[in-house]
């Protein structure tokens, strides 16, 4: 893979730009915090959230008359001053075309529109926002066909299909806002979820043919107690069910809350729950007061708030897996390895978990109370790990451990879930071909140190891991990712992403014994796709056609560079492709001086964001995986 002088030098120069801007994004602890996007829907549904507790809260009912006021956060500054900042950014940060999307950088759609939209139709001083309602109102009846209730209502159901995790939510919040009608007739195009399902016993949950995904379950609760209230079931059956259910499953909900009081570290999640609650006449209940405080704490300094508080783990493990080197096993420069492992160690849940029921062994996205055990930021806390220190006992302890929590989490398919075994009816919680991927690199890179019973158990789930992929590969041969998207291609997939995580795997001498000649061909096929998604400008987007990024780039230069090192004979080495690519990401981030994010993550039901660090990562991850195959190749040639 040889590269003239000039390209050399590019290499270079921008991985050791990257390299210093990674390092200097540390945190005061010595890991990496990143920063996450804002989002226009988390902002409208904190505020929309925070208006319904001020407007219980004022109103000049019995109960507030006897002052049983709704419970106030220990927060500074006061509601009515977070509720007008949020009204100002909305205001401030709606598209042109009437619109918003969930970063400040994303296309307009109907769901974050339809929040902001509703946020400001219940604002106190409505008149200020009349302008920013007319263009709303405009945007959205061009979307969905008029603003009539069945027809707003349609169009939001239409783009979630039979997953109601998002759509029922904001269907609640536009009742709410009386933008659906007014009284009963409102609230009949509000699907009901039943909430009385979440008394069951946890072990059910994948039998119950649940209409949300597994880590929706405090909407389920209380989006489905609020509907319940203003609507409840003609069935007899079915209210007395649920008038039975309400107190346990509030208990639920209460048990399951974080400490901090943000489920999942969710803006929008908790705001859903905190304004469900109140507008249920729970207005009382602890999970509202710790809820509010959350919100309140989680603003930030320009009145907006981020769809979660941060991706800590996610983004340490990704840095150092991106920092280290073949030979060295401490990625970080200044002697700063030790502290990240012993950081990483205290993240493993070491108890089963009370949210999904998960059992020790596994790593959550982020380090705060919200966090939930999932199988891809397990397998990137594994890989970190080998990175930083492989030898030490309680890394190895710690290894086995989310091995095996690995193992369990196994669909019957082959392949791995986010959260929860088996509930593999709805998007966000069947198997994905990029969880699968990243499990296999960590399952392999610590194959070797693992006891033998554990060492046993991985050879027939590598081989159901290696069939469920070969099963998932499009035609053309792509893989589609569960996390990542792209909102300019086909259905918001990002094949650029699906595939390079699965081609990652080419160097895994082994997967050829599971999977025969069928892997190798699926491979080839891979990076032949991936060959021809290229775009004139040398870089890649999530797709064929679509505009290039830099995260996409980088991961596309990553696989290429991989599947040059897997050919240690140097012929027929994409070289031209990744020269071009390594062009326009050097010009595209100023020679590893900037780094621009695109939304390229689902985080709640395709809600979109962009984290800074990424392209950072990423950046840094591709070039030196380029340096290591170029000086592989001239070592095997010159041999």
């Amino acid at each position: 893979m040889p590269f003239d002088e000039s390209t050399a030098r590019e290499i270079q120069q921008t991985l050791a730009g990257a390299r210093e801007t990674l390092l200097a994004n540390r945190n005061s602890r010595g890991y990496w915090d990143g920063e996450l996007a804002t989002s226009a829907l988390a902002t409208a549904t904190a505020t929309f959230a925070l208006q319904i507790v001020n407007r219980r809260d004022n109103s000049s009912s019995p109960k507030r008359q006897q002052g049983t006021a709704l419970p106030r956060p220990a927060t500074d500054p006061s509601l009515d001053t977070l509720i007008r900042h949020g009204h100002d950014w909305l205001v401030q940060t709606q598209r042109p075309d009437g619109g918003w999307g969930d970063t400040v950088v994303s296309l307009s759609n109907i769901s974050t529109t339809a929040l902001c939209w509703a946020t400001l139709l219940i604002a106190p001083q409505k008149d200020r926002n009349e302008a920013a309602l007319a263009g709303a109102r405009d945007w959205l009846a061009r979307a969905a066909g008029g603003l009539a209730p069945k027809q707003l209502s349609a169009a939001i159901v239409r783009r979630y299909g039979k997953d109601r995790t998002f759509s029922v939510p904001i269907l609640s919040v536009l009742a709410m806002a009386d933008a659906l009608g007014s009284g009963q007739a409102a609230w009949r195009l509000v699907p009901q979820l039943p909430f009385e399902l979440a008394a069951c016993p946890r072990r059910w949950f994948r039998w119950l043919r649940m209409p949300v995904v597994s880590y929706a379950l405090p909407a389920l609760i209380a989006i489905g107690q609020l509907r319940h209230h203003q609507l409840p079931s003609r069935n007899i059956a079915a209210r007395l069910a649920r008038r039975i259910a309400k107190r346990r499953t509030l208990n639920v909900l209460d048990q399951i809350q974080p400490s901090n009081g943000g489920f999942l570290e969710a803006t929008p999640l908790t705001s859903f729950v905190v304004a469900s609650l109140v507008e249920a006449g729970q207005s009382q209940h602890p999970v509202v007061r710790r809820g509010v405080e959350f919100i309140a704490a989680s603003v930030r300094p320009d009145g907006s708030w981020p769809i979660d508080t941060n991706l800590a783990t996610w983004v340490t493990t990704l840095s150092c897996v991106a920092l280290a080197g073949e030979e060295s096993k401490d990625p970080i420069a200044d002697g700063g390895a030790t502290a990240i492992r012993e950081w990483l160690l205290a993240q493993q849940y070491r108890h089963r978990h009370p949210y999904t029921d998960a059992p020790p062994g596994g790593w959550s996205w982020t380090d705060l109370s919200g966090g939930v055990p999932d199988a891809d930021d397990t397998p990137g806390a594994l890989l970190a790990l080998r990175a930083l220190a492989p030898d030490d006992p309680r890394v190895r302890e710690a290894a086995a451990a989310a091995v095996g929590w690995l193992l369990d989490l196994q669909n019957r398919d082959g392949g791995m879930p986010t959260f929860c075994r088996g509930w593999g009816r709805l998007p966000f919680d069947r198997s994905g071909a990029d969880l699968t991927a990243h499990a296999l690199l960590a399952w392999f890179a610590w194959k070797p140190d693992l006891p033998d019973p554990l060492r046993k158990r991985l050879e027939p789930a590598i081989r159901r891991a290696v069939r469920y992929l070969l099963d998932v590969q499009l035609p053309d041969g792509a893989w589609t990712p569960l996390w990542f998207g792209n909102e300019a291609t086909a259905n918001e997939e990002n094949p650029v992403y699906g595939t390079t995580r699965v081609l990652r795997l080419i160097r895994i001498t082994e997967l050829a014994e599971s999977g025969g000649s069928n892997w190798t061909a699926a491979l080839g096929r891979a990076a032949r796709w991936l060959l021809a998604a290229q775009n004139a400008d040398g870089g890649w987007g999530g797709g064929t056609g679509t505009r290039s990024s830099i995260e996409e780039t980088a991961l596309a230069i990553e696989a290429l560079a991989e599947v040059a090192r897997a050919d240690h004979s140097g012929d027929n080495q994409p070289l031209s492709p990744i020269t071009r690519g390594i062009h326009w990401l050097a010009e595209a981030t100023n020679h590893g001086r900037h780094f621009p994010p695109s939304p390229i993550g689902f985080y709640f039901a395709k809600l979109w964001y962009f984290e800074k660090l990424y392209p950072v990562i990423y950046t840094v991850q591709a070039l030196s995986a380029v340096q290591r195959a170029a000086t592989l190749q001239a070592t095997a040639v010159r041999d």
